[in-house]
């Protein structure tokens, strides 16, 4: 058979791969039956569940289309931002406080779009310090620190 959807294809592959990781990872731990569910148990069977839909998607990759559909090159440019603004907000999360460290992410991420606009950027920041002070300080009551470690006392 020839592959006439790359993206399907790959996919499907990455899919599976993932789905058998969570497998092979939870291998190391008790599984439990279904009513008495052990640490395995929700990996394996999410694996699994990944896996068969991998194979679906690979499967369906190999149809028939009237134009292959090929993959769009990397971004890598967005990649990197993405993974520095992401390493960012971990290394300063502990010493700068959620407020700081969410802000920082917002807005080491948000050129990487290429739809990025000061003012959307400014009001995503505004929603999400909002809805994390709400959901990890209030309802879950987090233990890290709200703000930099010379401002709380």
């Amino acid at each position: 058979m020839k592959i006439k959807n790359y993206r399907d294809f790959w996919a499907g592959i990455l899919f599976m791969a993932f789905g058998l990781a969570f497998i092979v990872f939870a291998r190391d731990y008790n599984m439990g039956t279904a009513a008495k569910m052990g640490p395995a148990y929700f990996p394996t069977v999410l694996g699994g569940l990944l896996s068969v839909l991998g194979a679906a998607i690979t499967i369906l990759g190999l149809g028939k289309t009237d134009k292959p559909v090929e993959v769009d090159p990397t971004g890598w440019r967005e990649v990197i931002t993405i993974l520095l603004a992401v390493t960012a907000f971990a290394a300063s999360l502990p010493y700068l406080g959620i407020v700081v460290a969410i802000v920082l992410l917002i807005w080491l991420a948000a050129p990487a779009s290429y739809e990025f606009k000061v003012r959307d950027t400014l009001i995503a920041t505004l929603v999400l310090l909002l809805l994390s002070y709400v959901v990890f300080v209030k309802g879950l009551e987090l233990q890290f620190p709200f703000l930099p470690k010379f401002l709380d006392r």
